[in-house]
């Protein structure tokens, strides 16, 4: 049982479930830090199946997905980053996940926990950015208040938060309460993500690769750069109609960069 808010697993659950199963099925001790580091990986996928299992069992999905033109979120990038020094460049998904914070605050019903059969949104916007461990697994730590810092400010962070995620040195504050998970799949090569939600979060946002596809504008057939934007949302807390609104407004913040 999870001692952080809302059932949320931190990593010391992890160790303890490792320990417990060891001892419970007469397993040796693994030897060295190696054997402790695959005991962890092995605690946590079976943490991460047990939780995605109860949200597909609990939880009413449902999926909505929204094509986006990243021709000006990229030209607006490349720009800024000629203005920066080196240390200070941003990544395009800094710019992602500043759109899914402010377009939250259009559909706060997004934005919070399903607790006791009843929506508790979140004034705050805490964003869980799924981080892919370099022995198997995953976590989901969160960068707070996503929606009020500038871009530069978001860009340390995410950097701070991945060496520290890959470095198993998280603190339980950064487990226990992102109130939204976002996925990004870009870096793997993955177009298109229909994500779990993480229980007791009512959605979560996947986004894909950005790819040269066809796109039609004005009239004319050409080429831009799109991304497919996805939501997993909780049919409890949400229906397809607000679900929409958001996708409609993530994308809207996409292609005005200049206002993240």
């Amino acid at each position: 049982m999870s001692r952080y808010p809302h059932g949320a697993i931190a990593m010391a659950d992890v160790e303890r479930a490792a320990g417990a199963r060891a001892a419970a099925e007469g397993e040796p001790a693994a030897a060295g830090a190696e054997g402790k580091e695959a005991e962890r990986a092995l605690a946590m996928r079976r943490a991460i199946a047990a939780a995605m299992a109860r949200s597909k069992r609990e939880i009413p999905h449902y999926y909505l997905a929204t094509d986006v033109d990243m021709s000006r979120a990229q030209a607006w990038l490349t720009a800024e980053n000629l203005r920066r020094p080196v240390s200070e460049r941003l990544l395009l998904a800094v710019l992602q996940l500043k759109a899914v914070a402010l377009a939250l605050r259009e559909v706060p019903e997004l934005n919070g926990f399903w607790v006791d059969g009843a929506l508790r949104p979140s004034a705050a916007v805490h964003l869980g950015v799924a981080i892919s461990l370099r022995r198997g697994g995953l976590v989901a730590p969160a960068i707070h208040d996503v929606d009020g810092k500038p871009l530069g400010a978001l860009m340390a962070e995410l950097g701070d938060l991945t060496r520290r995620a890959r470095a198993g040195t998280l603190r339980s504050s950064e487990m226990a309460d992102p109130t939204i998970t976002v996925t990004n799949l870009g870096d793997q090569g993955a177009m298109l993500v229909h994500g779990v939600i993480y229980p007791p979060q009512v959605a979560l946002v996947g986004l894909g690769k950005v790819t040269e596809r066809p796109w039609a504008a004005g009239g004319m057939l050409g080429a831009r750069p799109v991304l497919t934007a996805t939501l997993s949302a909780d049919h409890r807390a949400s229906d397809g109609h607000r679900g929409s609104l958001f996708l409609d407004a993530l994308s809207r913040w996409l292609q005005e960069p200049e206002k993240l």
